[in-house]
């Protein structure tokens, strides 16, 4: 029987809160039944050794997907939805941060105003500051190159409608922004505001590189706003350069003075910094564009351990 709920979790170095997260998953009373996914990503410590060893002793319907090797957070959520059998999806981070009780909230706001997606959104944020500020840039420049209602926080912590999880699963590229996927599905989408709490242990697993990739993933695989900017900067750097050159042949006729070295190397080093940057923009849609030609894994699934709950229960 398909449950009303599945709870994707990815875990990356979670043994210090992987018991106690299980633990109120797993006591949550959900209408309709509800069940776990949590994505082992490659977790360097021994997180997996217990998942495991939580999926034996639970009596719960759990699912254990172990990957290959460590993807990213987006990345190990696709891995999760596959496996995910619930007429709604949510996912949450591994870190206690979203308390597992604010699940019921999300859920019953989705089905009550019938909303295929909804995201939770904070009063006060418990991250620390630069993770506040990443996810204030991520969020601004969302709102400049996807189709975002305006005003909506994109939160790791988001109830799906199967429907969207369905639809989403269908892309196989291996450059994952669950959000852009999940905006280009559906603006059926609402918000809830949940609480967040701070940090008991460990230390969040995104550094600065890995949300520069998300950002790239953000930039080049769901929007082509940066190749419009790249024409608009070329053309304005081409009439910068028209201009120059009429003020340079004019300087020539009226002072009889050749062109300074000063200012042929500030207009060289302006349109050769100018179109590398282009380059460099193109150089990376083409490069994505070739790693997805061959097929380049969005993950890897080494092992799936599923348990039932048991007939005596």
């Amino acid at each position: 029987m398909k449950p009303m709920l599945t709870i994707v979790v990815p875990l990356y170095n979670s043994a210090d809160t992987l018991a106690r997260l299980v633990a109120e998953l797993t006591q949550l009373k959900i209408p309709g039944g509800h069940e776990l996914v949590l994505v082992d990503d490659g977790s360097p410590d021994n997180t997996v050794e217990l998942a495991e060893r939580l999926v034996a002793q639970t009596d719960f319907p759990i699912t254990l997907v172990k990957l290959a090797r460590n993807y990213g957070e987006h990345n190990a959520v696709m891995a999760g939805l596959h496996h995910a059998r619930g007429e709604f999806v949510i996912n949450l981070d591994d870190d206690l941060q979203n308390p597992p009780s604010e699940v019921l909230k999300l859920l019953e706001f989705a089905q009550k105003n019938k909303h295929e997606v909804v995201y939770s959104f904070y009063g006060d944020k418990q991250h620390e500051s630069w993770r506040n500020l990443g996810s204030w840039l991520t969020n601004r420049v969302a709102d400049l190159l996807l189709d975002k209602p305006k005003g909506l926080y994109l939160s790791s912590f988001r109830c799906m409608s199967a429907f969207v999880v369905k639809e989403i699963c269908k892309y196989d590229g291996p450059f994952v922004y669950v959000d852009g996927l999940v905006l280009q599905v559906t603006q059926n989408i609402g918000r809830v505001q949940v609480e967040h709490a701070a940090r008991e242990s460990g230390r969040s697993g995104y550094t600065i590189s890995k949300l520069l990739k998300l950002w790239m993933s953000m930039f080049v695989n769901f929007s082509v706003v940066p190749l419009h900017l790249a024409t608009l900067l070329g053309f304005a750097m081409a009439g910068f350069g028209f201009l120059y050159a009429v003020e340079v042949v004019a300087e020539y006729f009226i002072t009889k003075q050749p062109p300074g070295w000063s200012s042929l190397m500030a207009a060289m080093l302006v349109f050769s910094g100018t179109q590398l940057l282009m380059l460099g923009l193109f150089g990376e849609y083409l490069g994505r564009v070739y790693l997805t030609a061959n097929k380049k894994p969005q993950f890897t699934v080494k092992e799936v351990v599923r348990r039932e709950k048991s007939d005596a229960a």
